[in-house]
């Protein structure tokens, strides 16, 4: 099973991807854990990310097209992947397109988790954290029990992101759908695409995603 799970921050995916992870057995694939697992091993390609990273510059599509066509040959990708971050650009669609194909491999589906944008921003920009144990509270959504005082831990410190709130997530939305509104258009026009409910409950979007993989 080859995934790729699209949708803006905050609409779920990394909850998701750790789902389909543990219930299926497949890896999910960021590419910057690749970029830093591949220099710390010190592989040529891996070197050469190092070198371009320590320069303060950006990885060219090159580089990270051949981390990850490195990295999809490991045996724990066997059975499948999840990408994470890539592709982001059409020309990287269309490498990931080829280098499947090369090894004799193609995408199954890319999952789109589809959300409200006034409802994501309201969701992120109450979102804040223990600072103890890192569990996650919103200031609507999901009060501790006792207020000021985490359910798990009983630390009374918290933690807010500096980015969560209501003008920097529209900025992210806006960002998002700029990047990756072509990769919808791409995948819907090979029969790839699949849409789920971002905006359903956690065990709600799994059930759909599931659904939509049972149906493959």
């Amino acid at each position: 099973m080859r995934l790729i799970l699209l949708g803006p921050p905050g609409a779920g995916k990394g909850t998701q991807a750790q789902r389909l992870v543990d219930g299926h057995g497949i890896p999910q694939l960021s590419t910057g854990d690749m970029l830093r697992a591949a220099a710390a091993a010190g592989t040529e390609t891996g070197l050469r990310a190092k070198a371009i990273m320590d320069a303060g510059k950006l990885v060219s599509d090159d580089v990270v097209n051949a981390i990850v066509s490195e990295r999809i040959d490991e045996p724990d990708c066997a059975n499948g992947f999840i990408l994470d971050g890539y592709p982001r650009t059409l020309a990287q669609a269309d490498a990931v397109e080829e280098m499947l194909k090369a090894k004799g491999r193609a995408l199954d589906a890319v999952v789109e988790l589809r959300v409200d944008d006034d409802a994501m921003v309201e969701r992120i920009s109450g979102r804040y954290t223990c600072t103890s144990c890192g569990t996650g509270y919103h200031d609507t959504l999901n009060k501790p029990e006792v207020e000021g005082t985490c359910d798990k831990c009983g630390s009374q410190e918290f933690k807010r992101r500096s980015d969560d709130n209501a003008e920097a997530m529209r900025s992210r939305l806006q960002v998002y759908y700029k990047d990756t509104s072509p990769l919808l258009g791409y995948y819907y026009a090979k029969g790839k695409l699949k849409v789920v409910d971002g905006m359903a409950s956690i065990d709600g979007v799994s059930e759909e995603i599931e659904e939509v993989l049972g149906n493959l």
